[in-house]
């Protein structure tokens, strides 16, 4: 039962950061109707960001604002100055391209800070706080927990209350009918993937401390297990991609404590195979399009 308990606390823990990436899926497909393969390496350039900050100012949160600020700025700039001029009539075009732009971020990041670890300080504990001698949450994995969650419901709160969620939303299902709207859809696109690559940023933060440090690379996996976090949830769905992660971060537990590592990435592809051959939509989707 320890075991198990263990387990279930790491999976949880792992999951929630799987949840956050994936949030940031959600957010560019709510907003643009599309999947960045970027957004990983775009956050892996945020933490080389915040390292060079908390490096300099001896401040984690210094940091931490500075990936956030940078992740608005590289999302941006990746739209405008990118992803615009892609013809995405055909959604394989933007797929090359953003896997190109991987390429580029991880080829300037390891030109400019080499490839070895850089580690990363976190602001809290994460030694398990005991409870009855059985060793809970770490304050970090606390931290971790609201970080999410408050993402989540400022997400929410953003594309079910306010004017720029909706319009965001109406950009992507109906660009032409929200320009006759008088929405700016260019500028609605733009803001949307300058709030996924904070979103991102925060994600990358939250997890690359606690591996072995910042890399051109420390974010592909985490990549991959959040965009099956995300179709897993629904890409609609920002509650969806949260339970994904949680749900993607507990199989990983049980099957790396219980059968070994070896074999985790193949029940993840089967987990994301299943969700795409019986409900592809995800499983927190409750429509296939909606326009506001």
């Amino acid at each position: 039962m320890d075991r198990f308990i263990f387990l279930t606390i790491d999976g949880v823990t792992r999951g929630a950061v799987f949840a956050a990436f994936a949030l940031a899926l959600v957010l560019i497909w709510r907003g643009a109707r599309l999947i960045n393969f970027s957004q990983g390496a775009m956050a892996a350039a945020t933490t080389y960001l915040a390292y060079s900050v908390t490096v300099a100012s001896g401040s984690y949160w210094l940091g931490l604002v500075a990936a956030i600020l940078g992740g608005l700025t590289i999302g941006a700039l990746a739209e405008r100055l990118v992803i615009r001029f892609v013809d995405t009539t055909q959604p394989l075009n933007t797929v090359i391209v953003a896997l190109g732009l991987v390429l580029v971020i991880q080829a300037v990041l390891g030109i400019i800070y080499g490839s070895e670890y850089r580690p990363m300080k976190v602001p809290f504990s994460r030694s398990p706080l005991s409870v009855g001698g059985q060793p809970l949450l770490s304050p970090y994995d606390v931290f971790v927990f609201s970080a999410v969650v408050a993402v989540m419901v400022g997400l929410g709160f953003l594309f079910t209350r306010t004017d720029i969620g909706l319009k965001m939303r109406a950009a992507a299902f109906a660009p032409d009918m929200a320009r006759l709207l008088g929405v700016n859809v260019s500028r609605m696109l733009t803001l949307s993937w300058a709030l996924a690559g904070a979103v991102g940023a925060l994600a990358a933060l939250l997890v690359v401390p606690t591996e072995l440090g910042a890399h051109p690379h420390a974010t592909d996996l985490v990549f991959v297990y959040a965009f099956t976090a995300a179709v897993v949830g629904g890409l609609d769905s920002p509650a969806g991609a949260v339970v994904g992660g949680l749900g993607v971060g507990l199989v990983l537990s049980y099957v790396s404590g219980y059968s070994g590592s070896d074999i985790s990435a193949v029940v993840i592809l089967g987990l994301l195979t299943g969700v795409l051959l019986i409900r592809p939509s995800g499983l927190f989707s409750r429509r296939s399009a909606r326009v506001v």
